[in-house]
């Protein structure tokens, strides 16, 4: 499969990750695929089944889907506390080492909070001391890639705004095995105005302003229950929340999404309501 912008889905695992992913994938149509391989909101790190690694592995090349995972919800690179950070290392690390396992081309991980006010000064080479042994050791091992995904902001968040990606970038010498997931619900959260006429393009030329024309590698395309600078991160079907279709459209033309994954993570029962967004962005595409 070859395409300027596949489309597809957050998949569920439970059960197994060929025996539950794969059929999902084909009953919503998905062109690419993001799955967690451990509690999103835990730390335990398994060690997953290697016959349902290879079946996985197997399938999504056989169907040309390529594969994303999601890191755990808790990590928090820039955080004061000290086994928080540890244990998010360790996510990490586990994150790409199962990512290999499976053939995953990127980790998405959120960029973090420093918190209170006390560590703020201190989060960002936090973030780099933590950060950089990860990436070398994936370069290393030929793993899959860490893409940093901007928060919805609040709570002192290290990068929420799109603009704010570039200090991130820059605190790990733009290492080149860290890229960008850009979030359409985290960056209307955090005060893009996407609903506005060119409000996405204007976005995401300011994304390509702060990290340049090759960092971005994964799309979240999520509309929103809530109001643009809310910081509330509650996703809704395209085109159903307040930020629109016609903005997905100015996504789906955008020319720094061109060769770029679009992933949603809407509301759905079952593969259904995944597979009717999926369809709307394939519409939109050119």
């Amino acid at each position: 499969m070859s395409l300027t912008r596949p489309v597809g889905s957050h998949t569920p695992t439970s059960g197994g990750l060929a025996k539950a992913a794969l059929p999902y994938v084909d009953a919503a149509a998905s062109e690419v695929v993001q799955v967690y391989v451990a509690n999103s909101r835990g730390w335990a790190l398994p060690a997953g089944n290697p016959a349902q690694d290879a079946a996985f592995r197997a399938g999504c090349a056989e169907r040309g889907v390529p594969v994303y995972i999601h890191a755990s919800l808790l990590v928090n690179l820039g955080s004061p506390t000290a086994a928080t950070v540890e244990k998010s290392i360790a996510t990490l690390n586990h994150a790409v080492r199962r990512g290999a396992a499976i053939g995953a081309r990127g980790v998405v991980f959120h960029a973090g909070s420093a918190v209170d006010a006390t560590h703020a000064d201190k989060a960002m080479a936090q973030v780099r001391e933590a950060l950089l042994p990860v990436l070398d050791a994936a370069e290393a091992a030929g793993g899959p890639a860490l893409l940093v995904e901007p928060s919805a902001g609040g709570g002192r968040s290290l990068a929420a705004r799109v603009e704010q990606l570039e200090p991130y970038l820059a605190a790990v010498d733009w290492h080149p095995r860290l890229g960008v997931c850009f979030d359409t619900c985290h960056a209307w959260a955090a005060g893009h105005d996407l609903a506005a006429e060119g409000g996405m393009t204007r976005t995401l030329d300011a994304l390509v302003g702060a990290v340049g024309a090759d960092r971005l590698w994964l799309v979240h395309a999520n509309d929103s229950k809530d109001l643009c600078g809310s910081t509330r991160d509650r996703h809704e079907t395209i085109g159903k929340g307040n930020i629109g279709e016609p903005a997905f459209a100015e996504l789906m033309t955008h020319p720094a999404t061109a060769g770029v994954p679009i992933v949603v993570e809407t509301p759905t029962e079952g593969h259904v309501g995944h597979a009717a967004d999926i369809a709307t962005l394939k519409r939109l595409r050119p």
